[in-house]
């Protein structure tokens, strides 16, 4: 196991963010972000604590992009 797996993701010193804006989807950003709409659900699972249902995410939400 590396070390980056071993960190938690929200530890790891070279975590991306990503604040929600108005119109977003988790498919869009996981598209602008990864180049594919359907690594949504990496970005969900990651931000779990924050959002319940992936298809309900507000404008000004900051999401951890692993």
């Amino acid at each position: 196991m590396s070390e980056q797996e071993k960190t938690p993701a929200k530890d790891n010193p070279y975590a991306q963010f990503h604040v929600v804006k108005k119109g977003e989807t988790l498919s869009k950003i996981a598209e602008e972000h990864y180049g594919d709409k359907m690594l949504y659900p990496k970005i969900f699972n990651a931000n779990r604590d924050v959002l319940a249902d992936p298809d309900k995410i507000k404008p000004g939400q900051k999401l951890l992009i692993p």
